[in-house]
């Protein structure tokens, strides 16, 4: 190999051993994290103002499509359902809770801001939860609005559709941007709990658009109806334990 070769390789070698030696030294390029605490008990004025105009844009007497959507189920949920702080009447478990629920779906007709509402009752043994959801037809800045409330279930789900259970929890999805939401909050371990009064205005409209849907959607014959048709866990436990029965029986002769 040429000398003048060999001379040129080596002061290359050399100019990089430095960079070598930093990037090595320097910790690997990881993504940044970034976390939004939401700030559910006592949001800012313009947060407030938001979620008061996102509310006055749901409309009141919509025009529905032919299009809907009904159904029923059970899911086993290993976090607790609701998408902010539990309220003042919720009752949390650590150990995964089996909730029976039903939902339904209707398309808007016309082009309104919205283009579809989703509202899901469900029930776990301890807690009833109704949520409504309406998506935007296309989002630029608000993506969906989501309306919660929560009861215990030492009543029945046919009383808590029937009595317009006040609205607890608020919340806007934003496009690019973090989620606005308002929720009831209680006292803690640290201190009272917080003045919520300049809120009872955002609440009060969020309960009355909730008790407008449950009309529009026939919350109050239709849930009832489709919990009827969902298998008790007991009679399920019963027909599967009496299966296997019936096969340890088969298996004997």
């Amino acid at each position: 190999m040429p000398a003048k070769f060999l001379f040129i390789l080596t002061a290359f070698v050399a100019a990089a051993l430095p960079v070598l030696s930093q990037q090595a030294e320097s910790p690997s390029a990881q993504p940044q994290v970034k976390v939004n605490v939401l700030n559910v008990c006592t949001p800012s004025a313009q947060e407030q103002k938001e979620i008061a105009e996102a509310l006055a844009r749901i409309p009141k007497q919509p025009l529905f499509s032919a299009d809907f959507e009904i159904s029923h189920g059970r899911s086993t949920l290993s976090e607790p359902p609701n998408f902010l702080q539990p309220g003042k009447n919720t009752q949390m478990s650590d150990s995964p809770s089996v909730a029976d629920y039903v939902r339904i779906r209707r398309e808007f007709a016309v082009q309104a801001l919205f283009s579809s509402v989703q509202y899901s009752f469900s029930n776990d043994g301890q807690n009833m939860v109704e949520t409504l959801v309406l998506h935007v037809r296309e989002p630029k800045d608000l993506i969906q609005v989501s309306l919660e409330d929560s009861a215990s279930a030492v009543s029945s789900p046919e009383a808590m559709v029937t009595a317009n259970t006040p609205a607890s929890r608020i919340r806007l999805e934003r496009f690019g941007k973090s989620s606005i939401a308002l929720a009831r909050c209680v006292a803690s371990e640290n201190g009272p709990p917080p003045d919520q009064s300049a809120y009872e205005p955002l609440f009060r409209t969020a309960s009355e658009v909730l008790a407008n849907y449950r009309t529009l959607l026939g919350v109050k014959h239709t849930v009832p109806v489709e919990l009827a048709q969902i298998p008790s866990a007991s009679a399920k436990s019963k027909e599967t334990a009496g299966q296997k029965t019936g096969t340890r029986s088969s298996s004997k002769k």
